[in-house]
């Protein structure tokens, strides 16, 4: 795979720094694409050079995130429910910005909510223990619905409330929970 230029790296974080702070500010629907260029300081040409349109950016915005979370999928199935969650908590703290706007402002397209949600169904549908017994009665659809669902509403609260606790804290919380719960 070709490296990519330092400077495309640079212009699209600039870009996508610039659509996040914006929708802290205003709705999405009201952000143009020369708000954007105003505040990443870049000519209204070099985001097309690079987007199709604001709607563009802001798929490429989330999707690079969901594949960042999709790649600690592959490793954390492999430990503990208490252990695997740190890194997910610390990734939601370090991206306070994006998940605070992305789950936590009005006026955000909610189709991320759902995307994260569809993500977590997608990454529990190995966790389900069937050896014990005490899923024996339990619908999968419905066991992952509720656990997907829990998980981003824990998510959604954390960050809302300014994220109140560490996030080792957080993920033994929420590992206890989803261990009980899958």
């Amino acid at each position: 795979m070709a490296k990519v230029d330092r400077r495309i790296l640079k212009t699209q974080e600039a870009l996508k720094n610039a659509v996040i702070g914006l929708m802290t500010e205003k709705i999405f629907d009201d952000i143009t694409i020369q708000d954007i260029a105003d505040r990443a300081n870049l000519n209204r040409g070099t985001i097309y050079l690079h987007y199709q349109d604001k709607f563009d950016l802001l798929d490429n915005l989330i999707e690079t995130h969901l594949n960042e979370l999709g790649e600690m999928d592959e490793w954390a199935c492999k430990m503990d429910w208490n252990e695997a969650l740190v890194p997910y908590f610390e990734y939601f703290e370090k991206n306070y910005l994006f998940f605070s706007t992305m789950l936590a402002s009005t006026g955000v397209p909610s189709a991320f909510r759902t995307r994260l949600l569809a993500s977590f169904i997608e990454g529990f549908k190995g966790e389900i223990d069937r050896e014990s017994g005490r899923n024996t009665d339990l619908i999968d659809d419905v066991m992952l619905q509720y656990a997907g669902t829990a998980y981003v509403g824990v998510i959604e609260w954390w960050i809302r409330n300014g994220m109140p606790f560490p996030p080792k804290v957080m993920a033994k919380q929420v590992g206890t929970l989803l261990g009980r719960s899958l």
